[in-house]
């Protein structure tokens, strides 16, 4: 069929075999829009009426099955708040179209069967697959649950613990694996994948393979006082790992709905709980995240201009540290050559053994196999000169932040690479331009900042100055796609975007800290609003020294709203350097939790004595609410100068910054989304009257009083 969105197709072909087979045809991921849905009811309904045709196979075009439900039209949903907009997949489609139809299907998988694409598959009387085809459900990231009978046959093909397990965890698997458990019945290589898929569904039809209603199988299932025990452990595990997500214990609930009283019963209750948890917040928030993510990579003037990608396949980092070390475990295990280089033999070999912790620490976590590990360290080596920086693609800078140091090293670079070699800082504070300052070409000079530890975190700032060269942006965006990070394209400035909303946080911690508040306090309340740790203990494990450092070069730039509190210079001079010596605000001890220093309340009332912001003396008496308000609406108000000083490409990038990089709950949408959600006029009347009360550090920007007068949202276009 034809259908009104431009490129889509549901085709059908008729073989002489009698086998009818239906392709999804929908670029890039072959997605069930509501043309691709309206399509296969209609190629399907045909194929049950014609005579010729004895049964079905389904496949998607271009190598790739279905990457599920068309996530744009979820958004759409949540604007007008109308679930009867959706389409009903589930039941006029798996159910009654497909497993129910008196012809049988076969799913022929290559690429991705994810989401409602398997669903769709599970629907099927069975399922041939490609190597290393993908398969999972991964819509709990979004804030919903599979709603197309996900999770009343996942747990009938694999066993109900593997199902809970693939749900929850929003991890796929590869065919291979899924063969193995149940999900997949065979696998044929892709030249074979259609003809072995034929076969299946003629064999089902001439009764040499069983016609399987996944549905209703029951051999995977267990006794009712196991499942009391999965259950049980499950929900308790969901709750220690998203206490703040509630659509986990939903999803529980639906699966064993389905188990204890049917499965008709549990796709009744799975319709109802997906529409619900769709027009949630947490849902809203997710799901502005994943598009907000897709956002970034557009970026006017520089992805639009037609660029073509130069490959950067060797890259020289600078500095061995906990950062640099990071960045090359990060470029290595992505199949980049590596060149490390330090100034002596020992911080070499300190810098080359880091690497090799890091890789080892994958591996433990299951994130790295052996051979690809052997791969990564062989794609690295160490120098002490720049005798092999003429050969390399790009430089990342990643020494520490001294801007003599730095200076001095583009000098010499600019010297000895190649004139199209990509020239970038790791540096998270610096004003790029300082950094150049000394060079001629600062055309290819640009910011790579990631983020503390490197091969972990997803963030990417790329920082541009008005003389970086488009192409160079550009090629750097491309390459933080090939080594997974998430990037997002910033305008030069001191602190750039991340760091001018972590430091702020960090300093409302340190105000509340001086009004009297307890610090142990403040670090509960902010841990159960979704932060993993608190403030303070992000100082003791970020590191004083890196705190002081940073708020140094924030404060030069941003005096008229900085907090300057005593309080980490007098922990320093009390012999505390947080986890890097076991002595911070807590106390870090091998094989136990971080526990609370008393001791600290000494320094404190010392801090509190030398800034005395409080007129009488006394602690100010909050509640919880106050203390989430007081850390993060200076934060909110930072975004606020970062839009408005246009340091962002847009606002949502404000959000990926403060998910990805300071870890602000995801669920929440980012910082700016969440800020939105409580609306700017109350948080403008909140800033204000802290800044008559305690001074400049809470005086609301322009933009948000702005935004709070017009009653426009902070995240709305301006135009």
């Amino acid at each position: 069929m034809a259908n009104k969105e431009a490129g889509v197709t549901v085709s059908m072909e008729v073989e002489d075999d009698g086998i009818a087979l239906i392709t999804i045809r929908n670029p890039p991921v072959n997605a069930l829009s509501l043309s691709v849905i309206a399509g296969l009811r209609e190629k399907y309904g045909e194929a049950m009426r014609r005579d010729d045709v004895k049964a079905i196979v389904l496949t998607g075009a271009d190598g790739k099955f279905c990457g599920g439900l068309d996530i744009s039209f979820l958004q759409e949903v949540q604007k007008t708040g109308n679930v009867s907009l959706l389409p009903n997949v589930s039941f006029d489609l798996v159910v009654n179209t497909i497993e129910d139809g008196k012809k049988p299907s076969v799913a022929a998988i290559q690429g991705f069967a994810l989401g409602g694409g398997l669903e769709l598959a599970m629907g099927c009387s069975a399922r041939i697959a490609a190597p290393r085809a993908e398969l999972g459900l991964p819509e709990l990231k979004l804030g919903i649950i599979p709603g197309s009978g996900g999770t009343q046959r996942l747990p009938r093909l694999v066993g109900v613990s593997k199902a809970i397990d693939m749900m929850l965890s929003s991890k796929t698997i590869t065919s291979e694996e899924g063969a193995e458990l149940g999900v997949i019945d065979s696998i044929a290589s892709p030249d074979e994948l259609l003809t072995a898929s034929r076969q299946w569904a003629l064999d089902i039809v001439e009764g040499r393979r069983p016609h399987i209603n996944s549905l209703h199988k029951s051999d995977k299932l267990v006794a009712a006082h196991d499942l009391d025990d999965i259950f049980q452990k499950a929900r308790q595990n969901a709750q220690a790992k998203f206490p703040n997500e509630p659509h986990y214990g939903a999803c529980l609930d639906v699966i064993e709905e389905g188990i204890i009283s049917g499965p008709n019963s549990g796709l009744l209750k799975e319709d109802k709980v997906f529409k619900e948890l769709l027009l949630s917040n947490t849902a809203r928030g997710l799901l502005h995240v994943f598009f907000s993510e897709r956002a970034t990579s557009k970026v006017p003037a520089v992805t639009d201009s037609g660029f073509k990608a130069r490959k950067i396949e060797k890259v020289a980092v600078i500095g061995g540290g906990l950062m640099g070390s990071g960045i090359a475990t990060a470029l290595v295990v992505n199949n980049i050559h590596v060149i490390l280089k330090e100034i002596n033999s020992e911080y070499l070999r300190q810098g080359l053994r880091s690497i090799e912790a890091n890789l080892q620490g994958l591996l433990l976590r299951g994130e790295l196999e052996e051979d690809k590990m052997k791969k990564a360290l062989s794609l690295l080596q160490g120098a002490l000169d720049y005798e092999e920086f003429k050969n390399v693609d790009m430089v990342i800078e990643a020494v520490n932040e001294d801007i003599s140091l730095k200076q001095s090293i583009f000098e010499e670079l600019e010297k000895v690479c190649s004139s199209n070699c990509i020239l970038a800082s790791n540096t998270s504070t610096i004003d790029l331009n300082v950094i150049g300052e000394r060079t001629t070409g600062q055309d290819r000079i640009v910011g790579a900042h990631l983020f503390s530890p490197a091969h972990v975190m997803p963030l990417m700032e790329i920082v541009r100055t008005e003389r970086t060269s488009p192409k160079v942006v550009f090629d750097v965006m491309r390459f933080a796609k090939i080594i997974k990070k998430v990037p997002i394209v910033v305008k030069n400035c001191t602190c750039f975007a991340a760091n001018r909303l972590f430091l702020p946080y960090l300093q409302a911690a340190d105000m509340l800290a001086n009004l009297g508040v307890d610090i142990f306090r403040i670090d509960q309340v902010i841990c159960e609003f979704g932060m993993r740790i608190g403030p303070f203990q992000v100082q003791d494990v970020t590191g004083y020294d890196v705190y002081l450092a940073a708020m140094k070069e924030f404060s030069a730039a941003y005096s008229e709203r900085t907090f300057l509190s005593p309080l980490v210079q007098l922990m320093q001079e009390s012999g505390r350097a947080g986890k890097k010596n076991g002595k911070g605000y807590y106390v870090y001890e091998r094989g136990s939790r971080p526990k609370p220093d008393a001791s600290v309340q000494q320094i404190l009332e010392q801090t509190r004595e030398l800034t005395r912001i409080v007129a009488d003396g006394q602690p100010i008496s909050l509640t919880d609410q106050d203390i989430v308000e007081m850390i993060f609406f200076p934060v909110v108000n930072e975004a606020c100068h970062l839009v408005d000083g246009g340091v962002v490409v847009r606002a949502s990038d404000i959000d990926i910054a403060s998910v990805h990089g300071m870890k602000f709950p995801s669920y929440y949408g980012g910082i700016l989304f969440w800020a939105d959600s409580l609306g700017p006029d109350y948080i403008c009347s909140r800033l204000t009257n802290w800044f008559k009360a305690y001074g400049n550090f809470f005086k609301p920007s322009k933009y948000l009083e702005e935004r709070a007068r017009k009653g426009i949202l902070l995240g709305a276009s301006s135009t």
